[in-house]
């Protein structure tokens, strides 16, 4: 089951990893794995990937790199799979992404000659790119027909629980989900209060917002590694934040909000 109806799917930059999502999801359906395993094994794969660049292994580090977006995006159709759809792997999933970028941020700082300010600033910046391609995706997969709505646009209370996950689980992990992404979500609303009032965003203008999407800046970080180009990383990830002013510029401009 797709997260959006066949006429909103549109070429997503980011999601490079899914072919290969989908045969790992395939391989664990009929297996004891759930798709919190699945989580757990791409943040692993991001630790190893963080300690390929603390000791310049920079070539596998690109690779566990891509290898995290494919497993990331294994658990979601590994749940699809198994219909086991739980909040407690979404907000699971979100907190592991935000950590890792941390991390891979931290540990492109302690090999190159980034000052720890700027490093804060590339992360600041990633964040709110990738907050606004989930603000838009979100939009249009609640708005599609038969689309997924486990994502909510406004995230105001913890939801009830799904299934056999544990309520205390899920208000947990959801008070740590707007802890860490409270801040960027307030931003990026405040910048584009009436996208979601927005009927529905057309094809070509999702796959330009995917240039944010957390897999392709993830395989941004992994072409620059193997370049050898790691004091780039920092400008250029706070540089790439002009576009957020370019994507609502559109939005607003082409994409009226009905009233």
């Amino acid at each position: 089951m797709s997260k959006l109806a066949s006429q909103d799917r549109f070429i997503d930059l980011s999601d490079y990893g899914r072919s290969f999502g989908k045969m790992l999801a395939n391989l664990l359906k009929s297996t004891r794995f759930t798709p919190i395993h699945v989580t757990l094994l791409f943040g692993v794969s991001g630790m190893i990937a963080v300690y390929c660049i603390l000791y310049n292994h920079y070539y596998l580090a690109a690779f566990f790199i891509v290898l995290k977006s494919g497993i990331d995006a294994a658990d979601g159709e590994l749940a699809r799979l198994k219909n086991t759809p739980s909040y407690t792997g979404r907000y699971l999933d979100s907190v592991f992404d935000i950590f890792l970028n941390f991390f891979f941020l931290s540990a492109f700082c302690y090999v190159s000659e980034s000052t720890f300010i700027a490093t804060l600033g590339a992360f600041f910046c990633i964040q709110l790119q990738g907050t606004l391609y989930n603000y838009y995706y979100v939009i249009l997969r609640n708005k599609s027909v038969g689309g997924d709505t486990t994502s909510k646009v406004f995230e105001y209370k913890s939801p009830r629980a799904l299934g056999k996950e544990s309520q205390k689980s899920v208000d947990i992990l959801f008070k740590i989900y707007t802890v860490v992404y409270g801040g960027f979500d307030k931003i990026i609303h405040a910048l584009d209060s009436d996208a979601y009032k927005v009927k529905t965003f057309p094809n070509w203008f999702m796959t330009f917002v995917s240039i944010y999407g957390l897999g392709f800046q993830l395989l941004i970080m992994a072409v620059l590694l193997v370049l050898n180009q790691v004091n780039l990383v920092m400008p250029f990830f706070i540089g790439y934040t002009m576009f957020i002013a370019v994507l609502i510029s559109l939005r607003k401009l082409l994409f009226r909000a009905k009233t």
